[in-house]
């Protein structure tokens, strides 16, 4: 059972626009059905740095980022029963209670449990586990993972295999499974089909790898960095354009590459301008897009209605569609045996301290994921 408050380390966010500062926080032990967890390692992902900005209208300061870690059970409050002490486990920022008309559904992924609480930035009895020099610091996306410790509801978390390396497995947590998972679950890509993906950061890498792993013969990346070109191929990318190259649109360009459009497109960027090119990207009759990134707040996508009449399907993901609590466990035996990659997602690992030097390197287009350890 839980014993008492924790003194650990965190980077807390005070406020918008300015970079995270290493502080000495109080974690509160668990309540009923809630688990805390000592963070292992935890990389950056765009999702923090796009809170951090102040652009996103749910953001809430002062705040403790990050959702893409793993760690090891460290207390469970009362009721708790499918995790204990010791456990290894990654926090889902998708839960899965198991009980609500989504979980129940099998075509979606999108718990809305604790919804409502999550996106206010507290846990689910509305207040927060985390203080710092007197004040309440807000949770982040239901799993706060920027922090030595964290607390986390029990719905938000899955136990994986013990022998998994955490400075790896925690990419799991977000950027790899949402990609593999757009390909593999939401797009369904078929063998022998023809893809594009807009975007090659980490979660672009991932959905060519989802492409591959589905046996895509034909898969064209898309990135007006060209530095990430040799990444994406080393994941399994035929070939690689920037739309910079070609005074045509790159939808035009990719129509006259692949006579008549692609299978599957991918947008891993965020940008209503590359939704619209990619949906426009896909063959008449059956292409399909899929929507990966997230577009700030506000911004809405178009395209003419005649696109989708003549028979091209506009679709997004979340996650990847994985339910969280019984596949991110499987996602780590697929790393385990060798089927998905993860270590390539690597590319740099510092210490925590060092966390505003990964957002740089990120905002920089120098590293895929930044790993920090504790």
């Amino acid at each position: 059972m839980a014993s008492g408050v924790i003194k650990c380390k965190a980077a807390v966010a005070w406020e918008a626009g300015k970079p995270l500062s290493i502080e000495e926080v109080e974690v509160a032990p668990p309540k009923a059905h809630e688990v805390r967890i000592k963070i292992v390692a935890t990389a950056v992902c765009h999702t923090d740095a796009y809170t951090l900005s102040g652009a996103d209208p749910e953001g809430c300061f002062p705040v403790i980022l990050g959702h893409e870690g793993a760690g090891i059970v460290e207390s469970v409050g009362e009721g708790v029963t499918k995790v204990k002490k010791g456990d290894t486990v990654i926090p889902l920022y998708i839960p899965q209670c198991g009980e609500c008309k989504f979980c129940k559904n099998p075509k979606t992924n999108l718990c809305q449990k604790i919804r409502i609480t999550q996106g206010k930035g507290v846990m689910p009895d509305g207040t927060s586990r985390f203080t710092c020099k007197g004040k309440q610091i807000y949770h982040f996306m239901g799993t706060s993972t920027f922090s030595e410790y964290t607390v986390v509801a029990d719905i938000s978390v899955a136990k994986i295999d013990a022998a998994a390396p955490l400075d790896k497995v925690c990419l799991l947590g977000c950027g790899i499974s949402t990609g593999y998972g757009a390909a593999v679950n939401t797009a369904k890509v078929e063998p022998g089909s023809t893809c594009a993906v807009f975007g090659l950061g980490g979660v672009g890498l991932a959905v060519i790898m989802g492409c591959k792993i589905a046996g895509a013969s034909r898969i064209i990346g898309i990135d007006i960095n060209k530095d990430k070109y040799a990444k994406a191929k080393e994941f399994g990318a035929t070939e690689c354009i920037s739309p910079q190259d070609s005074k045509k649109p790159i939808q035009e360009v990719l129509v006259e590459m692949t006579d008549g459009g692609v299978d599957y497109s991918f947008e891993c960027i965020g940008n209503v301008g590359v939704m619209r090119a990619a949906l426009e990207a896909c063959h008449k009759g059956w292409g399909v897009s899929v929507i990966v990134g997230v577009a700030a707040a506000g911004q809405e996508i178009s395209t003419r209605p005649f696109q989708l009449v003549t028979g091209r399907t506009w679709k997004g993901t979340a996650f990847g569609g994985w339910k969280s609590v019984d596949n991110v466990p499987k996602l780590v035996t697929e790393y385990m045996s060798k089927k998905i990659k993860v270590d390539e997602f690597v590319t740099h690992t510092l210490p925590f301290d060092k966390i505003n030097e990964a957002f740089e390197l990120m905002h920089s287009g120098k590293s895929i994921r930044t790993v920090l350890k504790f």
